[in-house]
């Protein structure tokens, strides 16, 4: 069992950035509250899950820092204070860095220069994550697979631990996983309501035969964890179109395998 996510400026409540009594945010209470997060869960949990995502999603996809409160607050540092403070709630537990958009170099090796600071000064850190929320169209396995070799030399752990692949039209300033982002509902963005037509059927199909065969070939790649199971259950049906019908896994929305699930299937054979 992984735990996701110990440190993600989207689900911090704001008053965690507030200081005491009205008064400015000292870096030391908020480290102090950092610290007191993560060595209550995790120690909740020592011994029974196996690893955590520690960090997710501190940079933007051209490499540099994203400016969330925990960064502007605490600067670079509270990412390696993360990772210090789950080791020492739980020694024996897996701790990775999880993003998405990885496969954008630049992006690629921020997280690669991460984890050789870390390792470095001595913090443990087991590998690094990727999201893999995917279109039909892109990134291409021309794109993805660099990034894989790049992030396999740090010596770590390569997962995709976010995997689905949305067959639905996407502004392209959308593709990725920034869920503050939305657009309105339009027909033109919502045109498979009543089932997925087998030619897009089959374009996804071979999208993720495409995608296992690269997993397949790589054996820095130790984990590949779907983002829900069915249709019906997808974050995509409400991201970033909300009220969409989206058809993005490998078993429909009556949870009937579809051709995908074949695919993958046939494509863990072959490895």
């Amino acid at each position: 069992m992984v735990g996701h996510a110990l440190v993600w400026h989207e689900q911090t409540p704001g008053w965690v950035f507030e200081g005491a009594h009205g008064a400015a945010l000292d870096p030391e209470l908020l480290l102090s509250r950092l610290r007191t997060h993560i060595r209550t869960v995790v120690g909740r949990y020592r011994g029974r899950v196996h690893a955590w995502d520690v960090v997710n999603e501190a940079f933007e996809d051209d490499g540099t820092w994203r400016k969330t409160p925990w960064y502007t607050t605490l600067g670079e540092e509270f990412v390696a204070k993360a990772f210090e403070f789950a080791h020492e709630a739980d020694p024996d537990a897996q701790l990775y860095y999880n993003d998405y958009n990885l496969w954008k170099m630049p992006k690629c090796r921020a997280a690669v220069r991460l984890v050789k600071s870390l390792g470095e000064r001595g913090i443990r850190i087991d590998g690094v994550g990727e999201q893999a929320h995917w279109v039909l169209a892109g990134p291409g396995i021309e794109e993805i697979e660099p990034a894989v070799v790049e992030l396999a030399k740090t010596g770590g752990q390569v997962m995709f631990t976010e995997l689905d692949i949305d067959p639905l039209p996407r502004p392209e300033e959308l593709i990725g996983a920034d869920v503050s982002k939305r657009v309105e509902r339009t027909a033109e963005l919502d045109p498979y309501a009543d089932g997925l037509p087998e030619g897009v059927q089959q374009r996804l199909a071979q999208r993720y035969g495409d995608v296992f065969d690269m997993f397949v070939k790589h054996r820095a790649v130790s984990r590949v964890t779907f983002w829900n199971v069915t249709d019906a259950d997808t974050w995509l049906n409400n991201w970033p179109v909300p009220g969409r019908t989206n058809h993005p896994l490998l078993w429909d929305r009556q949870g009937r395998p579809k051709a995908a699930f074949d695919a993958v299937v046939n494509a863990l054979r072959r490895g």
